[in-house]
């Protein structure tokens, strides 16, 4: 998903494409829908990302991009992005999220992520709880796809200041490498990618080791246990919108030994509350509520409510203003954090650096 512009979700040669670009492959897609329903060829309206996904496919075209990743949209084998033939296929994690369209189970949710396989083509299988891992080896085997575990690609050997370093075990990289983006669970991601650039590379399409070692070092990615200085403060800002997300910023804050600072928070209605602030609880020292301009968003005062009831012990402030949650959670001790929605930390990261704060 994009964080503040929705040409985010379309980069070519890692920048997003551009308005114009954007417009211009959304107009085609308009076209291509509209001709198709007046021939009667098209029966049913396209959704939302159903288009997105169109207009992401025109927007490659139209730049005559060779290679693309592609990421579905949600689960896998219903997804709009399933249509196209890969050279390789990847499922990177299980968790739970979505459970009222994926399953309320971890092979549930599995099965739906596995639809992605293809007949022949290889699928990197991420490490996974176990009872999501027999799900996606049976696709795999029925698919005749030949099966590639992450975990034989990269080994984590170390965790210094945040981020993992990883040694390439079957790759020509030598010695061990510092991941740039920071997390514990970035060890386990650095590997289903590397593991699925060695099936890419099998595939025809060459990889030079030196390339690997350059993404594993200089990835970023806005908007994940991103620190930015507002002021003389400093704000860790992170997309963490379930449990599994939870639980990984309060692993970063565990292993970075960060004391309790206050929590700028949004939570959506159709997520599990207690999965998402409760890993979090440890490490908030007074949460600062809020919402965002929309439906789906819990409102401030009903959030704190929920959350003070959750956690007696710990004060909790509500404010309907997203950037005033942020500037009053940063005046408690000069340090705080915002997370539990991409709807929010990704305008008000925008709206942070418009104003010429700047991320770290």
């Amino acid at each position: 998903p994009h964080l503040d512009r929705i040409e985010e979700r379309k980069a070519v040669e890692g920048a997003p494409i551009t308005y114009g670009d954007f417009a211009a492959a959304l107009s085609e897609v308009f076209h291509a829908v509209d001709h198709l329903q007046r021939c009667g060829q098209l029966t049913v309206t396209p959704t939302y990302f159903e288009v997105i996904t169109a207009t992401a496919f025109v927007a490659f075209r139209n730049a005559g991009v060779a290679m693309a990743v592609i990421e579905v949209g949600l689960g896998g084998r219903m997804d709009a992005t399933n249509i196209v033939t890969p050279v390789a296929t990847a499922v990177t994690s299980i968790a739970f999220d979505h459970e009222r369209h994926l399953g309320f189970t971890l092979a549930a949710i599995a099965y739906e992520k596995a639809g992605i396989t293809k007949p022949g083509v290889p699928m990197v299988m991420g490490i996974l709880p176990d009872e999501a891992e027999v799900v996606v080896e049976a696709e795999a085997t029925a698919a005749l796809a030949p099966l590639i575990r992450a975990d034989e690609a990269v080994e984590v050997v170390g965790y210094e200041r945040g981020t993992c370093v990883v040694r390439c075990t079957h790759w020509g990289a030598s010695g061990d490498l510092r991941l740039s983006l920071a997390g514990r669970h970035q060890g386990i991601n650095s590997a289903t990618t590397v593991a699925l650039l060695r099936a890419v590379n099998a595939a025809g399409y060459p990889v030079p080791s030196s390339a690997v070692a350059h993404a594993l070092t200089g990835a970023s990615w806005p908007g994940r246990l991103e620190w930015i200085t507002v002021g003389r403060g400093h704000l860790l800002i992170d997309a963490a919108h379930n449990p599994s997300g939870a639980e990984a910023l309060a692993c970063y804050l565990r292993d970075a030994a960060e004391p309790p600072m206050p929590m700028a928070l949004v939570v959506m209605e159709d997520k599990v509350l207690d999965g998402i602030v409760g890993p979090l609880a440890p490490h908030v020292s007074h949460w600062w509520c809020t919402q965002v301009p929309m439906a789906r968003s819990r409102s401030h005062d009903g959030l704190a409510r929920d959350v003070r009831a959750l956690f007696p012990g710990t004060p909790v402030s509500s404010t309907p203003e997203p950037l005033e949650a942020i500037d009053r959670a940063l005046a408690d001790q000069g340090r705080a954090m915002a997370a539990g929605s991409i709807y929010f930390i990704g305008p008000a990261r925008a709206r942070l650096l418009a104003s010429g704060h700047a991320s770290i």
